[in-house]
């Protein structure tokens, strides 16, 4: 069907219908009124995580042959934080409405004097500083000796082990470390969805390089193979900056940096951030440790503390933003002139949590279904698939609305011939292909 297509942006509440509605992502603890700053991923949502962090675990570790694996414990020795500047400095300012008793972050108030949750002129307390740290205790005594912290940030965990991993490794500056974990931080505010959580995931390269002169350019680097990566996977270039911090806006002891913004529905937010740290982190450590924590150079016999250029992206808001640039509420005029509309995920194949759908034409006839279930059960070892049978026009909707990028009809035909019907999720153009031909078809595609 030829169509005249018009595709409207999203709203955030229409986000969030889709993801609960569809599996992707529920409120946590949601039977007992949920817990803010917290959410889980269901069975699509799952998938499209472990596709996001392998999409950007591939292009940053296994294609390359200077930056190494690592995974840190959550749970650190507390000096750790301390060495860092967490537990003296990680904090936001906050205050609190007196009628209401709202919490907020000071910054986000925008210097009105009016409660944004109850119109309360003047209400607000004093503004205070509020820690960010998640608190635990480790051991059988609760006591300020078992007091430990729930990592802010996975990069420290990298940090305080240099000179184990380059050891091991045997790499020398230039060369990166990498790894995918979960950090904690107790936001005063968190919202707009998985945007600002409380518990999150983050994908962090601290790239060590000497001190030669070059340390721009590989931040430099860094900063546009970023940009390739967003590019590659079809993020609309008109809704993602990198925003060149000024002096005033980097810390004291940053070199440079840059924030990576995506224009989600309430405005710019940031969803990464590419700085030169210089030897900030790592001078750090030695200080409060003792240890000396330098690269050795074997040829030259000497030490030196290598510069740091750190990319730190959070993993839920990239999936967050995979989600929103992806979705298109399309509206259709036919040649007969009658108006229709379908929601679609434009996933890239490469994260879509399913990449082929496989349906019977007929529920009912149990050859159709059987050759179906065995056409999926074949494609499963090769793409991620999924057989659902109903009614071929909502099966194909809900398959858009989920961002499938292919879906194969078995049909009566398909008995004579073995032939079947790939639909695409974009053109929804319609193509016969020989049954013998359809793996081939599929791989060219996705």
């Amino acid at each position: 069907m030829e169509a005249t297509a018009s595709p409207q942006r999203v709203s955030m509440d229409e986000i969030t219908a889709l993801a609960k509605r569809r599996g992707f992502i529920f409120q946590s603890s949601e039977i007992y009124g949920g817990i803010n700053g917290f959410w889980d991923y269901g069975p699509l949502g799952a998938v499209l995580k472990a596709n996001v962090k392998r999409a950007w675990w591939r292009d940053t570790v296994e294609l390359r042959d200077d930056v190494v694996a690592f995974d840190s414990a959550i749970v650190m020795h507390p000096l750790v934080w301390k060495a860092s500047g967490h537990v003296d400095a990680f904090h936001d300012v906050m205050v609190d409405c007196k009628v209401c008793k709202h919490r907020f972050r000071y910054d986000q108030l925008a210097d009105t004097a009016q409660c944004p949750d109850c119109g309360s002129k003047a209400s607000f307390t004093d503004p205070r500083n509020f820690n960010l740290m998640m608190r635990t205790s480790v051991g059988p005594m609760e006591d300020t000796s078992s007091v430990a912290y729930l990592r802010p940030e996975t990069a420290q965990g990298i940090f305080v082990n240099f000179k184990n991993i380059y050891q091991s490794a045997r790499k020398r500056p230039p060369f990166g470390v990498a790894q995918i974990g979960k950090s904690f931080r107790n936001e005063i505010t968190p919202g707009n969805f998985t945007y600002r959580l409380r518990e999150f995931e983050q994908a962090e390269l601290e790239y060590f390089v000497p001190d030669d002169g070059k340390d721009l350019d590989a931040f430099t680097e860094w900063v546009e193979r970023r940009k390739a990566w967003y590019a590659s996977y079809g993020i609309a270039s008109e809704r993602l900056r990198f925003y060149e911090l000024g002096e005033a806006e980097r810390p004291h002891y940053a070199k440079a940096g840059v924030d990576v913004e995506y224009l989600f529905p309430w405005g710019w937010g940031e969803r990464e951030s590419i700085a030169h740290r210089g030897t900030y982190d790592l001078d750090a450590h030695m200080k409060l440790s003792g240890k000396d924590l330098r690269f050795f150079d074997e040829a030259a016999k000497t030490h030196y503390t290598p510069l740091l250029i750190e990319s730190s992206a959070g993993v839920d808001r990239t999936l967050l933003t995979f989600m929103i640039d992806a979705y298109e509420r399309e509206r259709s005029v036919d040649p007969n002139g009658k108006e229709t509309e379908r929601t679609v995920l434009r996933f890239h194949p490469q994260i879509a949590p399913v990449q082929v759908a496989v349906f019977s034409l007929a529920r009912n006839k149990p050859e159709l279904v059987e050759r179906a279930v065995a056409i999926e059960g074949a494609l499963r070892r090769s793409h991620r698939t999924q057989y659902d049978e109903g009614n071929i026009g909502q099966l194909y909707r809900r398959q858009d609305e989920i961002g499938t990028p292919l879906c194969v009809t078995v049909d009566y035909e398909t008995l004579g011939d073995g032939s079947v019907t790939v639909r695409a999720r974009d053109s929804m153009q319609q193509d016969r292909v020989a049954g013998d031909a359809l793996q081939s078809y599929l791989e060219k595609r996705l």
